[in-house]
């Protein structure tokens, strides 16, 4: 069903119960108690989307593939055989495949960024911009994937079969062009070490302009922490042209993806866009405004929204939604890509970002535990009941793309072997399905990342996830295994009849045939503290009719007993393995028997029974909540397809609806951040039953809570010396926070040390030398905004700086000596004596230095005791964990805090004191 269509449907029982729309709600100011309302279906809850990146889907046109330049791939960045390179992938191949792509049921194409892009970056590598994400122009399609017209063509044709086109698109970096010259790519400098000037010479604080039109005018000679410059033959590289302006970008260097930095901060060198700035605003706005005037563009995914500033998404995101609707675009739909699997977090973009939706990454999480891990289905049940933090008025989780990997984090294949060593392609095609048929049949808008269809899977994830469609000459590619086939990435793989296409197909058609499945009210039924059968219903609420889902991830076939809101009713099988008709007892369970990892569903034949009363209702106190939100929550007492409602007055101002739940736990919570803490706030509900009928609850009261204060650095419990950064975080983030700190030396008198309003990280620099502490004095640190005041922070003043840090490694075995060599560290940073470094080679790591008690023991000569450690613990040139390489990654240390540190075969924990053997 269209959402116009489904919007018509929706409203009428809404009128026939002489119920209020949320928009009449609005304008009513007359108080009349709680206004009830149907919890919102936005514009996007029954969309299938394929998320395909062109350069690796089907090569249409091989005349494009050097995108116009030279032969030399270092030039032109085409080379099939290598997978950071052009492959040849087009929209010209894109456009020919699009059978194969609606087959599957997709209703929506997300394309990878498809604009200009700098063909090659020397520095990253080196590779090439066939990802999309090293933009120069944004105003035409990449050579290398085609031309405008090509994308015209595309789109018309996807529209003609009823499918819709969404474009990936960037905000807030381009292509790596400004240099420094002090140097490239340079470590990132904060805003408290060297805050930005004005053309003129003052201080100012960005974050105090931001979302206003008063920014200063800056020099890029005096304003910024490093200087940039352009190479002579690039100063007019970018389009538009505003872009080649170097003062609209932050200029401070590298990022570390946390903290201040990580809005600030280059990604490896792209230019970050100084998105504070209201004429970068105003210039992305335009931007994509032009791609849907001109081309018709159905929607964006956009990158990165987590490393932009709020007040960024609060202006750019209803323009573009305004500029979509005066154009025809009644369900033009955004979504960004906040790379967290915190919901009260990731919930804060589309709450007070103001923006649409967001990629579900808490559910890809979650489904990969469920459905690659066999985890307690227990936590799904509670992954789903935390649904609520995305509920406001105008936005709800039912709007969310879900997905299970993508072209960054790995393929769920992937993920499916690695969590199931040997297990075979049996078990690891039918944990494949059984993910997939939990994010067809859940709430949200389920995303395929191309290739997974046809059973791709990888070793991990960026470049390792990017395998062509089409015939692959990449070496790394051709020693992948398919699930499902006995096919190679030699041979092109558009197999319509693969188990896990025919599955997804399959699964599109079930959900088509029966839309409460996409975006009916989704109630969580049956779980348990184990692997075994999670089950939810889904229920249309306009046919009153409810689905039970049942899946089952444990190995083993389950019998369970579901609640349903029926009784003695009958329901018949439409999806899986079982009795073709089950019917409820008089407890009104159904019960199911689920074969191992996999899932069943069964339709109710009839309604729900109508109720004849409104169920009574209460609500709990207030209660504070993260990000600046109050956790509100009904007890609705009855058992029935109910909606609660729910509402605020502010310092006794209007009463305005805050969000309506449709299942249990019934809880909104409330973004308080536009308040100032203390303010009083009054919260009311109402519910509504299937027959109707409306009860409203009594008011309760509360107040804008504090916020919360955390202390980011120095590392508790860590060493210090000389003067010491002191860095606090606040939550809410707000400019107007000025925040203090103190100190206190081996449990004396808290000693004020400096109070810092630069956000969205607050700091000060204590110096320590002058109190002359003898070594281990401990000295505590705490920080205080208003009301609120941090945890205290408690660190130890070390002695004079370390020579040599150790690590401690064991294998129960004592098998350090192999033939292929000695187990060893590869090490790299600024902490390792240079001389050590050099000599490192990931074929000659740092050798054991002695072993002690059955621990291998590596002393380690340091040049700077306050960095990081950075190491790896492996063979020479072993690179496959765990045969030739520890597990967990690039792991660290910091020799100042911990001087010795252990490590135990197969855990990738980095222990800070002596670990059983």
């Amino acid at each position: 069903m269209s959402v116009r269509r489904a919007a018509v449907a929706l409203l009428v029982p809404l009128l026939m119960a002489g119920l209020t729309t949320p928009a009449a709600a609005d304008r009513d100011a007359r108080d009349g108690g709680p206004q009830a309302r149907h919890s919102l279906r936005g514009p996007v809850t029954d969309e299938n989307f394929y998320f395909v990146m062109a350069d690796r889907f089907a090569n249409g046109d091989t005349g494009n593939d050097r995108g116009g330049l030279p032969e030399d791939p270092l030039v032109s960045g085409f080379d099939p055989t290598r997978k950071g390179f052009y492959n040849g992938g087009d929209l010209a191949g894109l456009r020919s495949e699009l059978d194969y792509i609606q087959g599957l049921g997709t209703t929506s194409i997300w394309l990878t960024p498809s604009f200009k892009n700098k063909a090659v970056q020397l520095e990253d590598g080196p590779s090439a911009g066939y990802h999309g994400y090293w933009i120069t122009d944004f105003t035409q399609i990449d050579p290398h994937l085609g031309t405008n017209a090509d994308l015209a063509a595309l789109v018309d044709d996807a529209h003609d079969r009823g499918m819709k086109v969404y474009f990936d698109i960037i905000t807030n970096h381009t292509a790596d062009v400004i240099g420094y010259e002090e140097g490239a790519r340079k470590a990132y400098t904060s805003k408290d070490v060297a805050p930005y000037t004005t053309a003129d010479g003052a201080v100012f604080d960005d974050r105090d302009h931001a979302g206003g039109d008063d920014f200063p005018a800056l020099d890029p000679a005096t304003s910024f922490p490093y200087t940039p410059v352009l190479d002579p033959a690039e100063q007019n590289l970018k389009v538009p042209a505003w872009l080649n302006d170097v003062t609209l970008y932050h200029n401070r260097g590298d990022t570390t993806f946390v903290g201040e930095d990580s809005q600030y901060g280059d990604f490896f060198g792209l230019d970050d866009l100084f998105t504070e700035n209201p004429r970068v605003v105003d210039g992305m706005v335009e931007i994509y405004q032009k791609w849907i005037e001109d081309f018709g563009i159905d929607g964006f995914r956009i990158d990165t929204m987590k490393h932009v500033d709020d007040a960024f998404w609060q202006e750019f995101g209803p323009r573009v939604l305004k500029f979509a609707h005066e154009h025809g675009k009644r369900e033009f739909f955004m979504f960004g890509e906040v790379f967290d699997t915190t919901k009260s977090y990731t919930s804060h973009f589309t709450t007070t970002g103001t923006m649409q939706s967001v990629l579900d990454f808490p559910f890809q999480d979650a489904a990969r535990e469920f459905a690659a891990s066999s985890a307690p289905t227990d936590d799904l049940a509670t992954f789903f009941a935390d649904d609520d933090w995305y509920t406001d008025a105008d936005s709800n989780v039912y709007d969310l793309p879900t997905f299970l990997g993508n072209h960054d984090m790995g393929r769920f294949g992937g993920f499916v072997v690695a969590d199931n060593p040997g297990a075979g392609d049996a078990e690891w095609v039918a944990r494949d399905r059984l993910g997939h048929e939990l994010m067809y049949f859940s709430r949200g808008n389920p995303v395929i990342y191309y290739g997974d269809e046809q059973g791709f899977t990888g070793p991990g994830g960026d470049q390792d996830a990017r395998q062509t469609l089409f015939a692959s000459q990449v070496p790394e590619y051709l020693d992948d295994d398919l699930l499902g086939t006995d096919a190679t990435h030699a041979v092109d793989n558009f197999t319509t009849s693969h188990p896990l296409y025919r599955t997804i197909a399959g699964l599109a058609s079930v959900t088509e045939r029966h839309p409460a499945l996409r975006d009916g009210v989704h109630q969580s039924r049956l779980s348990s503290a184990s692997a075994g059968v999670y089950a939810f219903s889904r229920i249309d609420r306009r046919q009153q009719r409810e689905y039970v889902v049942a899946l089952n991830n444990s190995e083993s076939p389950v019998t369970a007993a579901v609640p349903t809101y029926t009784t003695k009713s009958n329901y018949r099988k439409v999806y899986g393995t079982g009795p073709a008709r089950a019917k409820t007892g008089r407890d009104g369970k159904l019960t199911v028997t689920v074969p191992a990892l996999s899932t069943v569903v069964y339709a109710l034949d009839g309604r729900i029974p109508r109720s004849h009363r409104a169920p009574a209702i209460s609500l709990a106190a207030p209660a504070p909540a993260a990000q600046g939100r109050v956790e509100i929550a009904a007890d609705v007492r009855g058992s029935s397809l109910y909606e609660v409602s729910f509402e605020a007055r502010v310092a006794g101002g209007r009463w305005q609806p805050i969000g309506t739940d449709d299942n249990a736990p019934y809880r909104v919570f409330h973004d308080t951040t536009a308040y100032a803490p203390g303010t009083p706030v009054e919260y009311r509900a109402v519910v509504l039953d299937n027959g109707r009928h409306t009860r409203a609850s009594g008011t309760v009261r509360g107040r804008v809570p504090e916020p919360k204060l955390t202390i980011e650095a120095p590392a508790d419990g860590g060493g210090v010396r000389g003067t010491v950064e002191v860095r606090a975080s606040a939550d809410p983030e707000k400019a107007t926070h000025v925040v203090s700190f103190e100190r206190s030396v081996d449990g004396g008198e808290w000693t004020a040390i400096g109070s810092d309003s630069t956000s969205p990280a607050y700091t000060v620099f204590d110096d320590l030398g002058a109190l002359d502490l003898a070594p281990g004095t401990p000295v505590a640190y705490r920080a205080t905004l208003g009301k609120a005041r941090s945890e205290v922070r408690t660190v130890r003043y070390a002695g004079p700086p370390l020579e040599t840090a150790t690590l401690r490694y064991l294998r129960p075995a004592g098998d350090y000596d192999t033939d292929a060599g000695q187990w060893g560290l590869h090490m790299w940073g600024d902490a390792v004596d240079p001389a050590v470094l050099a000599q490192i080679a990931w074929d000659r790591p740092w050798p054991v230095t002695r072993v002690e008690n059955g621990w291998a023991v590596y002393e380690i000569p340091l040049a700077d005791d306050t960095e990081p450690v950075n190491f790896i613990m492996h063979l020479p040139n072993g690179d496959t964990v765990p045969n030739t390489r520890e597990p967990g990654g690039d792991r660290s240390f910091r020799p100042i805090d911990t001087p010795e540190v252990w490590l135990k075969q197969g855990d990738p924990t980095v222990h800070t004191t002596k670990p059983p053997a």
